[in-house]
């Protein structure tokens, strides 16, 4: 057997290819190819531009440029809901489950009525009135995991935010600033530094009075006694009990 063996082995290193001048190459990279410039190289003659014309003497028009009499804004039609785009007015979002997270790491104190100054000053947002900023938005991520009873003051939320809030225990309303009373509010410090005095705050255009007299949606606008109303209908839609805001300690807040 071992014999055998020994045969097989040799016969298999036998057959096996060998090292010779004709299977071995030199290293990758230990020759360099010289570069050949003039009419011999890759860019002679022409240069690859051609013979006479716009591309051989670099007239081209400009990346973007599609020739004709009509441009391409006035040769698409305008969608409505691109209208005004420029000037919409932009709220920063700020979700339930993100105030929860403010509140319970102690950057927000639940038991004092919280509004953009409050989000300011616990780093949620920043307020640049010049890029058109006019408050915050509640989303309702984390609505189901919102438990902390807050004096909220927003500008803008949804019918789920609202039911997380009041079910909580807590109140809420939308408020409107206009840019000036806006900045000032997040920025109190500063404009108190100034020594100037404190402008009268606005009240909201044309086309948001509906939203800020709007009890359903607890406008800071709207009648009190129509807010209770439907914070009894909204617990009713979702199905929780309404907690009484008359008894406890949080009766200051919610007067």
């Amino acid at each position: 057997m071992g014999s055998m063996g020994n045969r097989k082995a040799l016969e298999m290193v036998r057959s096996m290819p060998r090292v010779s001048f004709v299977n071995i190459r030199d290293n990758p990279g230990s020759k360099k190819q010289k570069k050949i410039r003039g009419q011999g190289g890759s860019r002679g003659g022409e240069s690859g531009r051609g013979r006479s014309g716009k591309s051989k003497r670099d007239t081209r028009p400009p990346i973007g440029y599609e020739g004709g009499t009509t441009p391409f804004y006035l040769r698409i039609p305008m969608f409505p809901f691109y209208k005004n785009f420029a000037t919409r007015r932009q709220y920063i979002p700020v979700s339930l489950e993100k105030l929860q997270h403010l509140i319970d790491m102690g950057r927000i104190d639940p038991e004092e009525p919280i509004d953009v100054t409050s989000f300011v000053h616990a780093g949620a947002v920043r307020i640049n009135v010049f890029d058109r900023v006019y408050g915050i938005h509640l989303t309702d991520e984390g609505a189901d995991k919102f438990v902390a009873p807050v004096n909220l003051e927003v500008q803008w939320t949804s019918e789920l935010s609202i039911a997380a809030v009041e079910r909580s225990g807590g109140t809420i309303s939308l408020g409107y600033y206009d840019p000036q009373s806006l900045d000032i509010l997040s920025h109190p410090l500063q404009f108190f530094r100034r020594g100037q005095p404190i402008p009268k705050r606005l009240l909201p255009p044309k086309d948001l009075v509906d939203m800020y007299t709007d009890p359903s949606k607890r406008g800071y606008l709207s009648d009190p006694n129509q807010i209770k109303e439907n914070r009894l209908l909204l617990a009713q839609k979702f199905g929780y009990e309404l907690p009484d805001l008359t008894k406890g300690s949080r009766r200051a807040l919610h007067r």
